[in-house]
C-alpha cells in the first residue's frame, strides 16, 4: 500500500466521521441549560417537554403544534390573536426542538401523538380542543384529530404538512436512504438550514431575531437527528385515511395556505379539498412557507372572521 492510498483513506475517514464528530460536540440541553427557558417543563415519559401557557386563565383551549426545524416560539406573533377570542393558547415544543429533549428513535406519529397526549393530561386538559398544526404541525395534529374526533372543537392547519409529497430530491433520498442518507443528513443540512432561514433576515417578523433563533438550534446536539428522524418518520407519508376519518367524524377544519409557499405547495388544497369536503380553506397571496411570523396579522385575520363564531 503506497503513501498516497494511505493518505486517501486517512481522508475518506475523516470526511466520513467528520459530521458525527460535529454532532457529538454540540451542546447537550439540560436542566442547567433549560434555566433560560421561557416556560415551564413536563417530565413525560420520553423526557422534558417545554410548554407555555398564554391569554386568559379560563377559557376554551387552543393547542399549537409547531413544525420540522422552528419550535414553539413560532407562534408567538398569533398567540396575542387567539387569546383576544377568549382562548386559552397552550404552545409546547417538540421533542427534538427547543427547550424539550431529545430522545433517539423513530418521530413518526405514535412518538409525537405520545408526547401531546401526555402533555394534555399532565396539564388535565380535556376535550373541546381547538387544536391549530402548522407545517409538520399540521400532521401531528391530523393524525390527533383523526384518532381523537370527539376531544375536538376544530382543527385548523397552517400551510400544513401530509397532503402531498414535499422536499426537493436530496430530502427525498436522504428519507430512503439508510448510512448514506444519515451522513449527507449531517452533512449537508446545518449549511441548508442556515441559507433557507438567512433567506428571510429581510421579510417583517411578527417574532423578534427569528433568523437568530432559528440558526441557533443547531448548536444543540439531537437537533439534526431530530429532523432525519421526523423526515423518515411522520412526513414520510400523505395522511388521507386521517383526513377522510375526520371529514367522516364532522370534524369543523379550517385551512390556510400560503401563495408563494415553496416547501408546502398551495396547489396541495385541491387535495385536501377531496379528501375533506366540508373543509373551509383561505390563502394569503404574499405569504410563503413563514406565514405564521411574516404574515401573523393576515392568519389573525382570517382566524378571527372564522373561529369567532366557529367553523361549523
Amino acid at each position: 500500500m503506497t503513501w498516497l492510498t494511505v493518505a486517501v483513506l486517512i481522508l475518506a475517514a475523516l470526511l466520513a466521521a467528520y459530521p458525527f464528530v460535529r454532532e457529538a460536540r454540540r451542546k447537550v440541553m439540560t436542566d442547567t441549560a433549560r434555566r433560560a427557558a421561557p416556560g415551564r417543563l413536563a417530565r413525560l415519559s420520553r423526557g422534558v417537554t417545554h410548554y407555555r401557557w398564554h391569554g386568559p386563565a379560563r377559557g376554551p383551549v387552543a393547542v399549537c403544534v409547531h413544525g420540522l426545524t422552528t419550535p414553539s416560539y413560532v407562534f408567538d406573533g398569533l398567540v396575542e390573536g387567539l387569546a383576544a377570542l377568549g382562548y386559552r393558547v397552550l404552545t409546547y415544543d417538540l421533542y427534538g426542538r427547543g427547550w424539550s429533549d431529545r430522545p433517539a428513535g423513530d418521530q413518526d406519529a405514535i412518538f409525537f401523538l405520545e408526547q401531546l397526549e401526555e402533555l394534555l393530561a399532565d396539564q388535565r386538559v380535556g376535550d373541546d380542543l381547538t387544536l391549530v398544526g402548522y407545517s409538520m404541525g399540521g400532521s401531528i395534529a391530523t393524525c390527533f384529530a383523526a384518532a381523537h374526533p370527539d376531544r375536538l372543537r376544530q382543527l385548523v392547519l397552517l400551510a400544513p404538512a401530509g397532503v402531498g409529497n414535499t422536499g426537493d430530491r436530496l430530502a427525498g433520498f436522504v428519507r430512503k436512504t439508510p448510512i448514506l442518507g444519515d451522513w449527507l443528513m449531517h452533512m449537508t443540512f446545518p449549511a441548508r438550514h442556515r441559507r433557507g432561514t438567512e433567506a428571510e433576515r429581510a421579510l417583517p417578523s411578527a417574532v423578534p431575531d427569528i433568523v437568530d433563533r432559528q440558526q441557533a438550534e443547531l448548536d444543540w446536539r439531537g437537533f439534526v437527528p431530530a429532523v432525519l428522524a421526523s423526515l423518515r418518520g411522520i412526513l414520510g407519508r400523505t395522511l388521507e385515511s386521517e383526513h377522510r376519518r375526520i371529514h367522516t367524524a364532522g370534524v369543523p377544519v379550517l385551512a390556510i395556505w400560503a401563495r408563494k409557499d415553496d416547501v408546502i405547495p398551495v396547489a396541495h388544497m385541491g387535495r385536501l379539498a377531496e379528501w375533506s369536503r366540508a373543509a373551509r380553506q383561505e390563502v394569503i397571496e404574499e405569504a410563503g412557507h413563514g406565514l405564521t411570523y411574516t404574515h401573523a396579522e393576515e392568519v389573525t385575520a382570517i382566524l378571527r372572521a372564522r373561529l369567532r363564531e366557529g367553523l361549523e
